[in-house]
């Protein structure tokens, strides 16, 4: 792989990865190796004209992650998963914001099965149906009717929670 392309895939990608991987791990080392390991095999084995390089790194994060899980048969606890604020926000609203993003992922990490998976790689990795599709081997059509449940299960969730929606 061309190294100037591997530099541009790395400072696009590494945080979506990142997250999308640390939303199931839930331990940070853990998620960073897993990340780093997934940039490893796009050194090499990943071609310059591989069609759709972000998918092929999701699919990839994902396998290792399986393969992880599969060895340690546990689950780490729920860190929380902070994002970086922008100066421009004022801190009562930075706040304000924090406090819903945490409570939508933590009413997420209850939604059940691949709806889950659907939902985190559809809102924090911002991948296309087709995208989604290719990483978890579903079709786009399974993709949108999983997204569709697995919101409504979402929003149940908050619901009996008590959340305002």
């Amino acid at each position: 792989m061309n190294n100037k392309l591997l530099k541009e895939l790395y400072n696009k990608y590494y945080r979506e990865l990142y997250l999308y991987i640390y939303s199931f791990c839930k331990n940070r080392e853990a998620t960073e190796d897993l990340v780093q390991e997934t940039f490893l095999k796009a050194i090499l084995s990943l071609s310059d004209s591989h069609a759709n390089m972000r998918a092929w790194l999701y699919m990839v994060a994902r396998n290792l992650y399986l393969n992880l899980a599969k060895k340690e048969k546990h689950m780490a606890d729920i860190d929380e998963l902070t994002d970086i604020p922008s100066e421009e926000q004022s801190l009562p609203n930075r706040i304000i914001e924090d406090e819903r993003r945490r409570l939508c992922y933590e009413s997420l990490q209850k939604v059940s099965g691949i709806k889950k998976e659907v939902l985190i790689l559809q809102y924090y990795g911002g991948l296309s149906q087709k995208e989604i599709a290719t990483t978890l081997h579903i079709t786009p059509e399974n993709v949108r009717v999983l997204s569709h449940r697995g919101k409504q299960e979402l929003k149940r969730i908050m619901e009996e929670q008590g959340y305002d929606i």
